[in-house]
C-alpha cells in the first residue's frame, strides 16, 4: 500500500472510531483500498505479524468442501481441500505463486523463453527427492504433464496442456516445453494446482503411493472425512515446513464449523458464515481474516439445454437478478456487485462496462423477444455451492417472479455437489476462485474446448482469446480482451452475483506473514507457510 493509500486507510480508521462511518462501510472501503493496491501484485493481505516462525506443533483446518469422491489423481482436483492438502502439502509444481502474486521457483530453479515465448526451458532444482527417496528427474516432470495430455483426458488442466506441442528433455536437469503459439503467461500457468509433479512409473505416473516432493508426507487419507499430513524432514525449502502435522477435517455445516473453532477442535475454518462474524470478533482468542481475492459467485447456465440456448432468455434471467439485495441480505454488505463478467476489476486487461442492474421491465422485454411471457427453470444449489448459495437462490426466486420467471430452487446434497451437480445440471450455483491472468481464466472455463466449460461457446470469443494469447502489442491485446469480455457480458452463460474476499475464522495461536488471495488458503500453500505461535 502506498503513502496515499495509507493516509486514506488511517482516515477511514479514525472515522470508524468516531462513529462517522459504519463497520460495514469501513470494511467495504478498506477492502477496496487493499484490492486497488493489489492491481500490480495480485490479491493478498499483510497482517503485520513480524515474529519469526516457530517449529513444531499441529494445525487443524475445518473445511466444508471435501467429498467421498476425492482421490489422488491431480486431474480431478477442484476444491480448496484437494488443492491445499495434496497440491500444497504433499506435492510441488515447477513454480509457485507467492503471496504478493509474483511467480517464484519451486521444483524449477530457473526458466527462460525462446522463439517469442513459444519455447520455454525449465531448469530443475538439484537435490530434490520424492518421499520414497527417489531423486527428481526431468522425466518425472514430462510424465506428470503427459498425464493431463491424454486424448481422453478430462483434467482440469486440459486447457493449459493443450497449448503444449511437445515436451523434450535436455540433459539431466532441463525440461523444454514447445507450444503451438507464443504465450508470455506460461510460467504463471505452471502454478496451476493440478500440475503437481509425480514420480514417473511404467510410462506414466505413480498416483497411488501418495509420494510427492512436498513439505509433508501423506499420513492418512479418508475421502470426505479427513486428510492427515506429517512433516517431510528432507524438504528442499530451507527451514520449511514449520509444523510437524497438519490435519484437514471435513465439517460441511457452517454452524458446526464455527463451534469446532470456538471449542478448540480446529484452529482454522474456511468461509466463516457472515452472520457469525461478530461472535468471532468479540473473542480475544480468535480473529476474522479477510483476504482480498479474485473469487466470485455465480449462477451458470448450460446453453445447450432449453430455454438457456436463447440469448434473450439469458438476458431476461440476468436482468431479473437483484444483486444489491443479495449482497445486503445474504452477504451483509461484504461483497462487490458482479456484472456478468468473470474478470475482476483488479486484474490486468479488465474491461469496464455499464453495470447491469435489476430491471423487471428489461427482463420482460427480453422474454417477449424470445416469444415468451413466462418461463420456468430449475436452479440447483447446495450449502457448499458457495457461501450463502441457498439464501441467494431463494431471493433470486422472489426477484425473478415479478418478471414472469419461475425459478424452482433445487436444494442438492452438499457432499458430491462438485461431482454430481456442477457441470452436470443446466443451471447451478458455482464458486469460482479466479485465475492470475485473463487468458488462464478464459481458457479454463469459457473457450469452447475449456475443461470446465458449462455449456457455452462463441466462435468470435474463441478467436479473440487465441489472438490475445500470442499478441505482444499491448494495445491490440487490450482491445482483444475488452471485446471478449463484452461478448461474455452480452451473450455469456453466467450470472455473476458478487466478487468477495476470502473470509476465515482463525485461532490467534496461528502465525503467518502476508497471505495470498489469488487462490484459497494462502494460494493453497497454508501447510508450508503457517506455524503455531505457542
Amino acid at each position: 500500500m502506498n503513502e496515499v493509500d495509507q493516509i486514506q486507510m488511517d482516515d477511514l480508521a479514525r472515522k470508524l472510531c468516531n462513529g462517522a462511518i459504519s463497520r460495514r462501510e469501513f470494511l467495504a472501503r478498506s477492502s477496496a483500498l487493499f484490492t486497488a493496491g493489489a492491481v500490480m501484485t495480485m490479491p493478498g493481505l499483510s497482517y503485520g505479524q513480524t515474529a519469526e516462525p516457530k517449529i513444531g506443533g499441529k494445525m487443524r483446518l475445518g473445511l466444508h468442501n471435501a467429498s467421498q469422491n476425492d482421490n489422488l489423481d491431480p486431474g480431478t482436483w477442484s476444491t480448496s481441500w484437494t488443492g491445499a492438502s495434496f497440491n500444497g502439502g504433499v506435492y510441488n509444481n515447477l513454480v509457485e505463486i507467492l503471496p504478493d502474486g509474483e511467480v517464484a521457483p519451486d521444483l524449477a530453479e530457473s526458466w527462460e523463453q525462446e522463439d517469442k515465448a513459444a519455447t520455454w526451458r525449465f531448469k530443475l532444482r538439484k537435490g530434490v527427492t520424492f518421499h520414497g527417496g527417489k531423486s527428481l528427474t526431468p522425466e518425472d516432470v514430462r510424465q506428470s504433464f503427459l498425464h493431463h495430455m491424454k486424448p481422453d483426458s478430462t483434467s482440469g488442466a486440459r486447457a493449459i496442456v493443450q497449448q503444449i506441442s511437445s515436451i523434450d528433455l535436455d540433459g539431466s536437469d532441463t525440461v523444454v516445453f514447445k507450444l503451438a503459439g507464443g504465450n508470455a503467461d506460461f510460467p504463471y500457468l505452471m502454478s496451476d494446482y493440478h500440475l503437481s509433479v509425480f514420480p514417473a512409473q511404467d510410462g506414466g505416473i505413480d498416483i497411488q503411493s501418495g509420494k510427492g516432493t512436498g513439505a509433508f508426507l501423506l499420513d492418512s487419507f479418508e475421502p470426505g472425512i479427513a486428510t492427515r499430513l506429517k512433516r517431510n524432514p528432507n524438504y528442499h525449502k530451507n527451514n520449511k515446513p514449520y509444523l510437524d502435522e497438519v490435519e484437514f477435517i471435513s465439517i460441511p455445516d457452517a454452524t458446526a464449523r464455527l463451534n469446532a473453532l470456538l471449542t478448540g477442535e480446529v484452529d482454522f475454518i474456511q468461509d466463516l458464515d457472515i452472520r457469525n462474524v461478530a461472535m468471532v470478533e468479540r473473542s480475544s482468542d480468535f480473529s476474522v481474516q479477510r483476504v482480498p481475492s479474485l473469487r466470485h459467485f455465480s449462477f451458470d447456465m448450460d446453453t445447450r439445454v432449453a430455454p438457456f440456448g436463447n440469448p434473450n432468455v439469458r438476458l431476461a434471467l440476468k436482468y431479473a437478478l437483484d444483486r444489491d439485495d443479495i449482497i445486503e441480505k445474504v452477504f451483509l454488505g461484504e461483497g462487490r456487485k458482479g456484472n456478468d463478467n468473470p474478470v475482476s476489476s483488479i486484474m490486468k486487461y479488465y474491461h469496464g462496462m455499464p453495470q447491469r442492474d435489476y430491471n423487471i421491465e428489461k427482463a420482460k422485454e427480453h422474454l417477449a423477444k424470445a416469444g415468451l411471457t413466462r418461463v420456468s427453470v430449475d436452479l440447483h444449489v447446495a450449502d457448499n455451492a458457495f457461501a450463502g448459495a441457498i439464501d441467494a437462490a431463494v431471493l433470486y426466486q422472489e426477484h425473478a417472479a415479478k418478471a414472469g420467471i419461475n425459478i424452482n430452487v433445487v436444494r442438492e446434497a452438499a457432499d458430491g455437489y462438485w461431482e454430481n451437480v456442477w457441470l452436470k445440471k443446466s443451471f447451478a450455483g458455482v464458486d469460482w476462485f479466479g485465475r492470475a491472468t485473463v487468458d488462464w481464466l478464459f481458457s479454463t472455463i469459457y473457450t469452447s474446448k475449456a475443461p470446465w466449460n458449462a455449456g457455452w461457446s462463441n466462435a468470435r470469443f474463441d478467436e479473440l482469446c487465441e489472438r490475445a494469447r500470442a499478441e505482444t502489442d499491448e494495445t491490440k491485446r487490450t482491445a482483444y480482451y475488452a471485446e471478449a469480455q463484452q461478448i461474455i457480458h452480452d451473450d455469456g452463460n453466467l450470472l455473476t452475483v458478487a466478487f468477495v474476499d476470502w473470509r476465515n475464522g482463525v485461532s490467534n495461536k496461528l502465525g503467518y506473514h502476508k497471505v495470498g488471495g489469488l487462490m484459497p488458503l494462502d494460494n493453497m500453500r497454508i501447510c508450508e507457510r503457517w506455524w503455531l505461535k505457542t
